[in-house]
C-alpha cells in the first residue's frame, strides 16, 4: 500500500507542476490572478470576498480528490474492507440468492458465507490496483472540470466525474486481478460446491453466473461509495477534513458562491 500511495502522491505533484488544458466550457473562468510577484507568480486577494485563480482550483480540487482517492484505497484493500462494511459488502448475486436460501434452509449455510467471504476477499486484492487508474483520470483533468466539480450543486460531482473517466479501465484492470484473486481464495472451488449442491436438490434449472464479471462490477461499486464519502467530506469539511491552506481556501470561496 506505501508503494501505491507514492505513486498517486508523485503523480500528483507533477499535474500540478504543468500546464492546464483551458475549455471555458459555457462560463467564465477566474483569472489567472489578480498580479504578479517579482517572480512572477500569481497572488490573489483575500478574505471572504476573495477569488482564486484557475491554478489555485484545480490544485485544490486535485488535492481534495487525491486525498480522498487515496483514503477509500486504503481502507478498502485491508482485510474486512470489504466484508466488515455493509455499505460495500458483496453478497450472492442476485439471480442466485434462491440458491443460498434453499442451501441455508437444509443446513449448509457455512458454504454460502465461504463464498461469500471469498468474493470479498478478491475485491479487497484487486482494489489496491486503483490507484493508477486514478492518477491517468486526473492527468486528464482540465480547469474547466475542476471549477464545475468544485461548483457543482451535486455533493459527489467529483464521484460522478471518476464514474465516467474510469470504470472502463477499471473494469479491464480488475478483471483478471479478481480472477486471480478468486482462485487463491477458492471463490470458483465454493461456487462450484454450492451449485452441486443446489442442483441436486429438486428445485429448479441450474445458475449460470459470470462470476469474475459479478465481483469486478461490485468491487468498482464499492469504491466508488467510499470516494463519494471522502468527497462529502470535504465539502462539508467534516472532520477537519480541510487540512491544508489550499483545500481550506479553494472550498471556502466555493462555499461564499452557492
Amino acid at each position: 500500500m506505501k508503494n501505491s500511495f507514492k505513486i498517486i502522491l508523485g503523480a500528483s505533484v507533477l499535474f500540478l507542476s504543468g500546464c492546464e488544458s483551458l475549455n471555458t466550457g459555457g462560463f467564465t473562468l477566474p483569472p489567472q490572478g489578480t498580479g504578479t510577484t517579482g517572480t512572477g507568480s500569481t497572488t490573489t486577494p483575500t478574505g471572504s470576498t476573495g477569488t482564486i485563480t484557475q491554478t489555485e482550483a484545480s490544485q485544490g480540487v486535485k488535492q481534495a480528490l487525491n486525498n480522498g482517492l487515496n483514503e477509500s484505497i486504503r481502507v478498502l484493500s485491508l482485510k474486512d474492507g470489504f466484508l466488515g462494511d455493509a455499505a460495500v459488502k458483496i453478497l450472492m448475486p442476485d439471480e442466485a440468492k434462491k440458491v443460498e436460501s434453499a442451501l441455508r434452509a437444509v443446513g449448509m449455510g457455512s458454504l454460502c458465507d465461504q463464498f461469500i467471504t471469498s468474493m470479498n476477499r478478491a475485491a479487497e486484492t484487486a482494489v489496491k490496483e486503483a490507484s493508477t487508474v486514478f492518477v491517468n483520470s486526473l492527468s486528464r483533468m482540465t480547469v474547466t472540470d475542476a471549477f464545475n466539480i468544485l461548483l457543482s450543486s451535486q455533493q459527489d460531482a467529483a464521484t460522478q466525474f471518476f464514474k465516467k473517466s474510469t470504470t472502463a479501465e477499471l473494469s479491464s484492470k480488475f478483471s483478471p486481478i479478481i480472477q486471480s484473486a478468486m482462485g487463491k481464495n477458492n471463490v470458483s472451488t465454493y461456487w462450484n460446491q454450492l451449485t452441486s449442491a443446489y442442483n441436486k436438490l429438486p428445485l429448479g434449472n441450474k445458475i449460470e453466473t459470470d462470476l469474475t464479471s459479478y465481483v469486478t462490477q461490485r468491487a468498482i461499486s464499492g469504491l466508488f461509495v467510499k470516494v463519494a464519502d471522502q468527497e462529502l467530506k470535504i465539502r462539508q469539511n467534516l472532520g477537519g477534513s480541510r487540512n491544508t491552506n489550499i483545500l481550506n481556501k479553494v472550498f471556502g470561496w466555493a462555499d461564499q458562491q452557492k
